[in-house]
């Protein structure tokens, strides 16, 4: 905690994810170490290699009280957005957003690209292909009379923000980050520095993102960063595990309610925890590898710790990035060792992707409404999956079952391609 600074405490919580569609549902799951993943439906992924995904079932914007015909143009991202949203500003006591200063509540998110029309693109090019050459004025054509423009805006990863504002009439600051996965803990971040220098009093922040459609599987099959254990999906994800092959893409969204302390105070609100760190470099490396030391993974964790005042006993749990590439585990394992030297073996390390796969621009969020509810039970959810260890991770990863530990301060961290890094520590909440 710095003196004199402007504390930001988180009011509220929200999710819809392929392990719940509540904060509790989703908990309650990750506790019990169940799977999301399971064969893709949400297209045919047959000629695929890879064939499964993690995906949110069962649910529907209108489960949040919304109709369908109001979102009927908007993509999966969008609603999930809604629905994580209205579940935290509700679990906030704020439904209907601040009456009395709109202008002081924001929003900020990490918010994938919306879905294609696939199927009107797709015949639209079958259409205007003659012999081997694309005929771009039929296919324009085709374009204008086939594709509705709404759906087609849609696409633009800012508007899951704009939906929100207009949703709860806020009128204050309002921004959209798409750094990979690092996106919705950016969000986070950037929305916490918004609150501490005093532009909002309330900022509604996380992300949302599905890349469940076959642009998206076909560009990470490309990178070979899927897995492709299709035989058996609910062993696919495999963080820190020496026979992983790669992450399981996830979809999905989650909320935070993000408040300045006094103001949560004022109107009686329930603390839920309190974000006292913040670090975010990049690599400056490649676009798809992270740097082989873990550099830029290392000063963010460093920076985080000092954005908090805190020193390298202070932390009681990492909520790891752990995607289940090789690359990505062995290289922030190599991170947390470089900062924390020899406590970093003292210190439990789990990747919850193991069991719902990897929500990209909603990972990071997630993965924060996670550590607060560690933090909350005094539980540390496991990194399931993990069965042989990998020599080059060495750390304590909560293997497979749930454990109970006094946890006060926990390290969450987001690395995106491009080489964005992310890391927030979140903390249980002292009225000091």
């Amino acid at each position: 905690m710095v003196a004199g600074r402007r504390r930001v405490v988180i009011t509220g919580m929200g999710c819809v994810t392929p392990l719940g569609v509540t904060v509790e549902e989703l908990w309650g799951n990750l506790k019990e170490g169940r799977s999301g993943v399971a064969a893709t439906t949400v297209f045919d992924a047959t000629r695929f290699p890879t064939k499964i995904a993690a995906e949110v079932k069962n649910w529907s914007v209108c489960d949040e009280g919304q109709t369908e015909d109001r979102w009927r143009h908007c993509g999966r991202h969008t609603k999930f957005a809604v629905g994580a949203a209205s579940q935290a500003m509700k679990n906030a006591g704020l439904p209907q957003g601040l009456s009395s200063a709109p202008e002081r509540l924001g929003i900020y998110l990490g918010s994938g690209e919306g879905q294609q029309d696939f199927d009107s693109f797709t015949k639209m090019m079958m259409v205007s292909i003659e012999g081997d050459t694309l005929d771009v004025a039929k296919f324009t054509k085709l374009g204008l009379e086939t594709l509705h423009p709404l759906t087609e805006v849609e696409q633009e990863p800012n508007m899951p923000a704009g939906h929100l504002a207009a949703l709860f009439n806020a009128q204050g600051p309002n921004l959209n980050c798409l750094t990979a996965c690092a996106a919705s803990s950016q969000a986070i971040g950037e929305a916490t520095e918004l609150v501490r220098r005093g532009d909002a009093d309330v900022m509604l922040s996380g992300g949302t993102h599905s890349m469940i459609h076959p642009f998206g599987v076909t560009g990470f099959n490309l990178l070979t960063a899927l897995s492709t254990r299709n035989d058996d999906p609910t062993k696919a994800s495999r963080p820190f595990d020496n026979e992983r092959d790669g992450f399981v893409l996830g979809e999905g969204a989650a909320m935070v309610v993000l408040e300045e302390l006094e103001h949560a105070r004022a109107r009686g609100a329930e603390i839920y925890g309190e974000v006292v760190g913040y670090g975010s470099t990049a690599d400056a490396y490649r676009i798809t590898d992270t740097h082989p030391e873990g550099r830029g993974a290392s000063s963010c964790i460093r920076m985080a710790l000092e954005d908090a005042g805190l020193g390298l006993g202070d932390i009681d749990y990492v909520n790891a990035h752990g995607t289940s590439t090789s690359v990505n585990d062995r290289v922030e394992s190599l991170a947390i060792k470089n900062v924390f030297g020899e406590r970093a073996y003292k210190i439990p390390v789990s990747s919850t992707k193991s069991m719902m796969g990897h929500l990209i621009a909603a990972a990071g969020a997630t993965e924060a409404i996670v550590s607060l509810l560690a933090i909350r039970d005094g539980v540390l959810p496991p990194t399931t999956n993990y069965d042989s260890p990998d020599p080059d991770c060495d750390l304590d990863y909560v293997p497979n079952v749930a454990r109970e530990a006094p946890c006060r301060r926990v390290l969450s961290n987001s690395f995106g391609f491009g080489g964005q890094n992310i890391s927030l520590i979140l903390s249980s909440f002292a009225d000091t």
